[in-house]
């Protein structure tokens, strides 16, 4: 498939792919991604290789399977990338899990935190580590609505953890990984590059209380409930949260976000970029200068690439998407799937 008509243009990586999900970059053309039926891919320079394959819970047409990757904040030292992952074992459950990842092939895996709740939606799946070298973990609520308020379950939240899989001392509930909570699906996080705060992209209903669209866009505070089931997108209930930033009738299917620093692209300089499913298309959020509020979005690659499943800045600022087209819920063309590099004009 031919890309030479898409403005901004983009440049094909990979392609031929099967669902991919996260990216993460270990250096400069040196990145690993995920395949959603279980496959973890390396790329290095030009050439591309699958390196583990697990056995997950990845039915067509469902959402789990191996989804998010991301490398330890120590890398260099530890050799540590983790993955997060659908399995069966009486019953559907997520799990996040460390691998060593030495001379290019991961071994040795160590589980951080299990029993995450699991089913073929809404399985939450991005996992990265913050400024403050804590590991976050979006989890869905599994088409389980009540489980997003419930703070014994790990379901429908935010969570952070320190590397190893304990709870860190200051996180906003004793002895609990939770850090937010009322979160439908979750699934993409990012911090802003000059205040630090997090991000957090969420799909809104598909049908629940006859409820549709209303997808948002969250800064999320410690402790902060985000209203879902109760509400959803704006509230004026005090106890909630509510969005910077949510879709109304639109249905944006969020899933991937970052932040461009501006290295490679000036006109986007710490705009937040989400990559969106059903509205196939990247997003550019332009934040007011306090974070909360929002001055302009744009819409790129409308309709041409397809459904767009993760968005990811390289070590040199340079931004790549992968498309995910071939899930079950897309129309796959040649070529699919793709993960393509953005080039500037």
């Amino acid at each position: 498939m031919s890309f030479e008509h898409v403005k901004p243009n983009v440049e094909v990586i990979e392609q031929g792919l099967n669902v991919p999900w996260s990216i993460c970059f270990i250096e400069e053309d040196y990145f690993l991604f995920t395949e959603r039926p279980g496959n973890l891919c390396l790329k290095e320079g030009g050439k591309m290789r699958r390196i583990l394959s697990l056995n997950v819970e990845a039915r067509k047409g469902d959402e789990g399977g191996l989804l998010g990757t991301t490398i330890s904040p120590t890398f260099k030292k530890d050799d540590l990338i983790y993955l997060y992952y659908t399995y069966r074992n009486d019953g559907v459950w997520n799990r996040v899990s460390s691998f060593e990842f030495r001379n290019g092939d991961p071994s040795n895996e160590e589980i951080v935190l299990d029993k995450i709740p699991g089913g073929r939606v809404h399985n939450g799946g991005r996992i990265r580590f913050g400024p403050d070298q804590k590991l976050y973990v979006t989890t869905g609520e599994t088409w389980k609505s009540h489980l997003a308020q419930d703070l014994n379950s790990l379901g429908g939240k935010i969570l952070r953890l320190n590397q190893d899989g304990t709870v860190p001392d200051d996180n906003p509930f004793k002895n609990s990984f939770v850090y937010s909570y009322g979160n439908r699906n979750a699934q993409g996080i990012t911090w802003h590059p000059k205040s630090r705060c997090l991000y957090a992209s969420e799909h809104g209903p598909s049908g629940e209380n006859g409820w549709y669209a209303h997808d948002e866009v969250n800064l999320i505070t410690p402790g902060g409930n985000y209203g879902w089931p109760k509400v959803i997108g704006y509230s004026d209930e005090p106890d909630l949260i509510s969005p910077i930033y949510q879709t109304g009738d639109d249905t944006w299917a969020p899933s991937g976000a970052s932040f461009c620093s501006g290295r490679v692209y000036p006109e986007w300089r710490n705009a937040l970029l989400v990559a969106c499913l059903r509205g196939r298309s990247l997003k550019t959020i332009h934040l007011n200068e306090d974070g909360e509020s929002i001055m302009q979005i744009e819409s790129y690659y409308n309709g041409v690439l397809g459904r767009l499943r993760d968005v990811v800045e390289s070590p040199g600022g340079f931004l790549y998407i992968c498309t995910s087209n071939k899930d079950g819920r897309g129309s796959p063309r040649k070529g699919d799937d793709y993960i393509l590099k953005i080039t500037p004009e």
